[in-house]
């Protein structure tokens, strides 16, 4: 009963910060996983990506339900994730325990980075054609599959900045379209991650029902409210949470 309650909280937290941001989640169950449930690094990273499945598809419908899905970006993004989602989680089982966690550390500081960044740095305008879209697209779910099969997350950090660049797509459309793409590179990441014996399933069940909640009521303040102050105080947390994971892994 108390891994469901834990993996509850954990999966709400992360479904609603996650959706809120148009990310997958992970970058805020996987620490919470390993400071409350002693989960290694290696389990964290396969458990979570369980919910960031979830997440992604209740975040995503409630960001269609305001029209700010393109689920025809989502499946260009889609095509090339699910062929990488494979090989970053096989990459992430290969590496040492400490070495994961500096990654995972290095990787939350620069989502922090993106956050801060956007609206801002990202403002930047650049004239593209309908096919160096479509190759933007593609290219984007390449890297994208890679690190989401790796660090266990659902990949919006990498995705949504091309979107927003070099495709000139709104702020929500790109976090509600890269919410969508996440499903199935969360899906095969999440089932590499369990062949490898990566995956807890005690946990699993509370943690996808929180992601749900949170996914869907994250994906609802995000179209309705201005998220700059919580993107502010979430970004601290994340530098402060991957700083710990940079010293953790020396």
């Amino acid at each position: 009963m108390i891994h469901h309650l834990t993996g509850f909280i954990i999966g709400l937290c992360g479904g609603f910060f996650g959706a809120l941001v148009g990310l997958g989640g992970g970058i805020v169950m996987i620490p919470l996983m390993i400071m409350l449930v002693k989960f290694t690094q290696h389990k964290a990273h396969g458990t979570s990506l369980v919910a960031v499945v979830f997440t992604g598809l209740v975040g995503a419908g409630a960001y269609f339900s305001y029209g700010t899905v393109d689920w025809k970006v989502a499946v260009l993004l889609a095509v090339t994730a699910t062929v990488t989602a494979r090989f970053g989680a096989l990459f992430a089982h290969s590496l040492p325990e400490k070495k994961l966690k500096m990654s995972f550390g290095v990787f939350l500081v620069f989502v922090a980075i993106l956050l801060l960044g956007k609206g801002y740095i990202f403002q930047a305008s650049f004239h593209v054609n309908q096919l160096a879209r479509i190759i933007v697209f593609l290219a984007t779910g390449t890297v994208t599959g890679f690190v989401s099969g790796m660090m266990g997350v659902g990949g919006g950090t990498i995705m949504i900045p091309p979107m927003v660049i070099l495709a000139h797509m709104p702020q929500q459309m790109a976090q509600g379209t890269s919410l969508l793409a996440m499903v199935p590179v969360g899906i095969i990441g999440a089932y590499t991650h369990y062949t490898l014996g990566n995956v807890e399933t005690k946990i699993a069940p509370g943690l996808v029902i929180g992601a749900v909640v949170g996914g869907y009521l994250g994906g609802t303040v995000a179209n309705l409210l201005p998220e700059f102050y919580l993107k502010l105080i979430f970004s601290a947390v994340l530098i402060w949470m991957g700083i710990r994971f940079i010293r953790s892994g020396r």
